[in-house]
């Protein structure tokens, strides 16, 4: 049975494993990003990662999912914040190919991760979906059945940068955001928060953070309802670490959805999140991998 490695390069964290032929991944593991590094050493932990795994197994291809944004046909990042220094520029596809001699293929991380949950996930069988991803920024995509629009310069739904008030829609409701402002509301530089004690902390009943759960939940519900204003999914799907607490987030979110979009709108919308949790982005890299290998077999013939 074909094997893949599969490889999701976030801003925080590189999760990567080995699927089969089947779409099952059967390892998983994850390391830091350590983005400071930049490009180069982004392209040298995936390197890493690829020769430990040809050592085990036959490679038959090579499937990325990355933050910034992709050019999927030259399979190269062309723009990419100052989260990860240097990145734009980084040619995955003509570097790996060359080295490995098998192909290689990239997608944005964001679009893997819709692939991943319309074809297998808690978006299958929709028509078109909006998919959310809430971490270090706020990443989207939106898919016409299970194809991703890319927009004429492959920046569609880059809602991250979705100007708010005085703010861009990632300024104000990421999970990077949630967490200062719990810390400024605590006020003890000496405690260290992230998505998981916030939420621990909620749960038990810690006032300012429900307080901060809620000033998002409201924010991001006021982004979404701009969003599907234009483009008026059947489906919004969120993923990203913090989207684990479905049971915490999803009254919160949609009370706010209902607040900014029209009820006659919002009543036909499913809201709904994400099945493959962190997987998403590696599945979706092997989808992605394939549907092109697939095509490119076609324009072949």
């Amino acid at each position: 049975m074909k094997k893949y490695v599969v490889i999701d390069i976030g801003g925080t964290m590189i999760k990567y494993g080995i699927v089969d032929q089947n779409g099952s991944l059967i390892r998983k593991n994850k390391i830091p990003t350590e983005a400071e590094l930049g490009g180069p050493g982004i392209l040298s932990k995936v390197i890493k990662i690829i020769d430990e795994y040809q050592d085990i197994y036959l490679l038959s291809g090579i499937c990325l999912s990355s933050a910034g944004m992709v050019d999927s046909e030259k399979g190269e990042i062309f723009y990419s914040g100052p989260s990860i220094p240097n990145y734009a520029g980084t040619e995955y596809k003509k570097i790996l190919e060359k080295r490995y001699s098998i192909p290689c293929e990239i997608e944005n991380d964001v679009n893997c991760a819709g692939i991943a949950e319309v074809i297998s996930g808690s978006a299958k069988g929709s028509r078109s979906t909006l998919c959310l991803t809430i971490g270090t920024g706020i990443g989207g995509c939106f898919l016409i059945d299970s194809e991703v629009f890319h927009g004429y310069s492959n920046s569609a739904c880059e809602v991250g940068y979705l100007p708010m008030g005085q703010a861009s829609f990632q300024e104000l409701a990421s999970t990077t955001t949630l967490v200062k402002n719990v810390a400024k509301a605590h006020g003890d530089s000496s405690i260290e928060w992230n998505g998981y004690r916030i939420f621990e902390e909620a749960k038990a009943g810690n006032q300012k953070c429900i307080d901060a759960i809620d000033h998002m939940s409201d924010f991001l519900g006021q982004g979404i309802a701009t969003i599907c204003y234009v483009i008026n999914p059947q489906t919004v799907v969120l993923g990203g670490g913090i989207m684990v607490q479905e049971v915490f987030l999803k009254n919160r979110i949609e009370r706010a959805l209902y607040k900014y979009l029209l009820p006659t709108i919002a009543e036909k919308i499913n809201l709904t999140f994400a099945h493959h949790g962190n997987d998403a982005g590696m599945l979706g890299a092997f989808y992605h991998f394939m549907n092109r290998q697939r095509s490119l077999k076609e324009c072949r013939r």
